[in-house]
């Protein structure tokens, strides 16, 4: 499979830490890319003084090269500029105007190499009154909206997971593959900007909608009754939810497996329109149902009934699902980590990942012999611009 992959032949330039720039990189690599992460001496912060054995960094870095190189001397800036014709892509992720400042601002790099395309993630754009402003993923899903989204109205409380920091890689991955796509029809490169606020749009985007729909902001509840969706605990602590929308017979055939021909009659749920009018009043009764059976025994009448459902399933249940298997989504666990592979197929072959992360600058001597000769690659070692 590996010599098949789509990115097979590119080469990837990362100049970033942290999730957002290489968990984009990570899936770039995943596609075939050689990637190259270029960090400071010592390595990025994200190692959180772990090596190359840390999980997150793992998950985020594996399959990568990496060199150590000082990018505030001149011999650092000059390798990077002499690397940068035998690149296709440039990924960054740092804070607007830092790129500039080193002297690797996307007019310099395209400059030295027109084919380049050039990729920024940051926190909110180059630009606007947030521009210069430090973000995390936590700043993202709360500036975007989505912690008023996920939440009730005027309940704010922290969520789970790093969304913006992940979509936003996802947001930067299809950018450059789009601009690889139309470089094969110009030969030009291209600039590609992306930020945890504007990606976090490709969440938010049904929120959006609905705010038009019905000029009320949405929070957690809102598309509940559109989507005639419930999340219904079970008798033995479990919980499955149920996702009807507008189709009439699911709702049949839900009264059929509740055993509960008498709610498919009742007028304030006959029709869609009903249902959606009288959520908040068939919830509660629905609520009082399940609790009467455990989630085997809903998942098997739900099942029987045709009635679109999933159980509630925990992050160590999903690992273990035989769909997950089936799906051959996870790398074989190893060192106490399995990693993600790519969400999609190529063929009906799902990319694997290389398995080991590099130790900060494990690639600096290969990477920088192949623009600089050995006494230049010794310098520049001498010096500590360069690291090992």
């Amino acid at each position: 499979m590996t010599d098949s992959l789509p990115l097979r032949g590119y080469r990837v330039l990362e100049i970033g830490a942290y999730i957002s720039g290489p968990y984009c990189g990570a899936l770039l690599a995943a596609l075939g890319a050689e990637v190259v992460k270029i960090e400071p001496p010592g390595g990025e912060p994200f190692r959180r003084g772990n090596g190359n054995r840390d999980p997150f960094f793992m998950q985020y870095n594996a399959g990568k090269h990496s060199a150590t190189v000082n990018l505030k001397s001149a011999g650092g800036l000059d390798l990077i500029k002499r690397l940068l014709p035998d690149f296709d892509v440039l990924l960054e992720n740092n804070r607007p105007g830092k790129m500039e400042k080193l002297g690797l601002g996307a007019e310099v790099c395209r400059a030295i190499n027109p084919r380049l395309v050039y990729t920024s993630v940051s926190g909110f754009g180059d630009g606007g009154p947030l521009r210069d402003r430090p973000a995390y993923d936590t700043i993202g899903q709360a500036i975007s909206g989505n912690y008023s989204l996920m939440n009730d109205r005027d309940q704010a409380q922290m969520l789970g997971g790093a969304i913006s920091d992940l979509i936003s890689a996802v947001a930067a991955t299809m950018g450059i593959l789009a601009a690889l796509v139309k470089r094969a029809d110009d030969s030009e490169g291209a600039v590609v900007k992306t930020s945890l606020m504007e990606a976090m749009s490709l969440v938010t985007v049904d929120a959006i909608t609905s705010f038009y729909e019905k000029g009320v902001t949405p929070v957690r509840t809102s598309r509940h009754p559109q989507a005639q969706s419930y999340c219904l605990p079970t008798a033995d602590r479990g919980a499955v939810v149920i996702h009807m929308s507008v189709t009439q017979k699911f709702w049949e055939n839900l009264c059929t497996a509740m055993e509960q021909p008498h709610l498919a009659a009742d007028p304030r749920f006959a029709t869609y329109r009903d249902r959606l009018d009288n959520y908040f009043d068939l919830e509660p009764i629905l609520k009082g149902l399940f609790l009467t059976r455990s989630r085997a025994e809903w998942e098997q009448r739900l099942l029987d009934a045709d009635v679109p459902y999933a159980p509630v399933l925990s992050v160590e249940e999903v690992m273990k699902h035989p769909q997950t298997e089936w799906l051959e989504l996870m790398e074989p666990q190893r060192n106490g980590l399995a990693l993600v592979r790519p969400p999609f197929r190529f063929d009906d072959a799902r990319p694997g990942r290389a398995f080991d992360a590099p130790m900060p600058g494990e690639h600096s001597d290969q990477i920088a012999a192949a623009v600089l000769s050995p006494a230049e690659v010794k310098a520049l070692k001498a010096n500590g611009v360069l690291g090992a």
